[in-house]
């Protein structure tokens, strides 16, 4: 049976991974970092900065410009208890949608000091309710600071980079001895519209000098921007994979992009993605037709790609999405084959780790 037709749960998409694999800091220089080339049999083993070379004139790279927020702020309730809170998007009257990390929620009404509150050098949040309904899973705040600062402003100046959950960090109201690098590294070097609470880490691996030499070899660049939610990190609880519910990202295409693809295809060059989660925006507007708006596409196999030719990608947790997307790309049995290529060779695994350039199949 092949993999397009035979039905998959989430047990298929496990794997046992070494805990010393998971990367918790980025590699000395950006593309210095391992590429598995994973379009052949065996998979070729490269660096990063190798990546131009593998690609042809005419070919189009299309990158996820999203810039990740300090999206992380510590404070406490009038009674002085503790908590937590992750924005995850910022809404258009100012206010802010976040996830709470508390060990008694308060209720609609309450005022929370953050960061030492407004009498503190920090600022106030005002709990209004549930979002995106009354029985929502995030909370939706209303956000008083100085005069004039906006949310964005605020996380600026207040907040933590909110790395994921297998990146071991120190992080507190005034503590975090990994802030420099981090700030500097789980960026990606273009990015610039702010919005997202996780990096569009495949891209992480681009610095100036690979950028450069793709412009050389004739590539083409465009970019979109979808803003990573920090669902992105929540396992598939259900063995059934049409049972999941599939979190929703806001994404945007300009233009501009709509034609460089357009040029590519009457070129005869190849859309090479870069990240899952550009593969999920090009995806989203090719079965939608809209090139603004939430997607919650469940890419798994047997799904049928309309724009990505190839990827470039990190390495995945065990049972996520991601591993579903990939294997809906490149195929299954190739896929879970590289996986355990990459642990055998001690790859370097998820956001801060190495990647791999796959070909859709065929």
């Amino acid at each position: 049976m092949s993999s397009s037709s035979r039905a998959f749960t989430l047990s298929d998409f496990d794997f046992a991974l070494p805990e010393s694999l998971i990367a918790q800091h980025p590699a000395p220089e950006r593309s210095a970092s391992r590429l598995l080339d994973g379009r052949t049999s065996p998979a070729i083993h490269r660096i990063f900065r190798e990546l131009p070379e593998l690609l042809e004139a005419g070919d189009l790279l299309v990158f996820n410009d999203t810039r990740v927020l300090k999206a992380r702020l510590f404070g406490e309730k009038a009674s002085g208890g503790k908590l937590e809170l992750l924005i995850e998007r910022v809404l258009e009257n100012g206010q802010v949608v976040a996830h709470m990390r508390v060990s008694k929620k308060p209720l609609p009404g309450a005022r929370i000091h953050m960061c030492g509150g407004l009498h503190g050098g920090g600022f106030d949040a005002q709990l209004l309710g549930r979002w995106p309904d009354e029985n929502g899973p995030l909370f939706r705040f209303a956000l008083q600071g100085p005069a004039g600062e906006t949310p964005y402003e605020l996380m600026e100046r207040h907040g933590h980079l909110p790395l994921p959950p297998y990146i071991e960090r120190q992080q507190s109201e005034g503590n975090d001895p990994d802030a420099a690098e981090d700030s500097q590294r789980y960026q990606t070097v273009f990015a610039s519209k702010p919005g997202a609470v996780a990096a569009p880490t495949a891209a992480l691996h681009f610095d100036e000098a690979v950028l450069a030499r793709l412009a050389e070899r004739g590539v083409e660049r465009a970019s979109v921007t979808l803003h990573v939610g920090a669902g992105t990190f929540q396992p598939v609880k259900t063995e059934n994979l049409a049972e999941h519910q599939m979190h929703s990202e806001w994404y945007d295409i300009p233009l501009e992009t709509l034609a460089a693809l357009e040029r590519c295809r009457q070129r005869g060059g190849r859309v090479i993605a870069v990240g899952t989660t550009t593969v999920r925006t090009l995806e989203s507007w090719a079965k939608s037709g809209r090139i603004q708006g939430d997607t919650n596409i469940f890419i798994t196999p047997g799904f049928e790609f309309q724009v990505v030719d190839m990827l470039v990608t990190n390495f995945h947790l065990p049972k996520s999405t991601l591993m579903m997307l990939v294997s809906a790309l490149a195929g299954y049995e190739q896929v879970m084959s590289l996986y355990q290529q990459a642990i055998a060779h001690h790859y370097r695994f998820f956001s801060y780790g190495d990647s791999m350039l796959l070909e859709r199949q065929r």
